[in-house]
């Protein structure tokens, strides 16, 4: 009983370091990245969908974004979507494709993602302590019901600890390996 929440703990804490590490993936860095994109949605057909739905969208180098519609009227709305998010992209349209320059970051702006990827790094150790809140919660009700003894209680809380000490010391890998990339010139 014990070794199922221990597990079930573990497997939500992984969870939370990827979903961190996906809401990462987003920050921009000096690098084209077609998951800068991801979250930008278009009007299609009346119904809101994510860019990478009705386009192909790659990296043609290492500071340029490619996007290719499906449709060539969905151009002009991918364009205007770009133009309206807080990405402060300026995509140049050619015929069918539209072609995304990223600009140099400037050493504040870099400075300033920094900062972002830190309180994203934050916020994900929240997650992982509240995980093992919950299960030390359950643990205790356990205890409560004597359904486990003392000695049990107090080696599944050590093991908990120890989890959560692992998924945040990951935390911290994936905030500075984020750092590093960001700071890179």
């Amino acid at each position: 009983m014990i070794d199922d929440i221990r597990e079930d703990a573990e497997t939500r804490m992984k969870k939370s370091v990827e979903s961190t590490r996906n809401d990462m993936a987003r920050i921009r860095t000096g690098r084209a990245s077609t998951a800068l994109l991801d979250h930008l949605t278009v009007d299609y057909y009346g119904v809101s969908t994510p860019v990478n739905q009705v386009a192909t969208v790659s990296v043609s180098d290492a500071r340029t974004l490619m996007i290719q519609p499906w449709e060539k009227s969905m151009l002009s709305v991918i364009e205007k979507a770009i133009l309206e998010s807080d990405l402060g992209l300026n995509p140049v349209t050619a015929d069918e494709t539209m072609r995304i320059p990223l600009p140099a970051m400037t050493e504040e702006r870099r400075v300033e993602l920094g900062k972002i990827v830190k309180q994203e790094g934050e916020n994900g150790k929240i997650a992982v302590r509240n995980i093992r809140r919950d299960a030390i919660q359950t643990v205790r009700e356990l205890l409560k019901e004597k359904e486990i003894t003392q000695d049990e209680e107090k080696m599944a809380e050590t093991a908990l600890q120890d989890l959560t000490d692992r998924y945040v010391a990951a935390m911290n890998q994936v905030v500075e390996e984020k750092q590093k990339e960001i700071m890179e010139v």
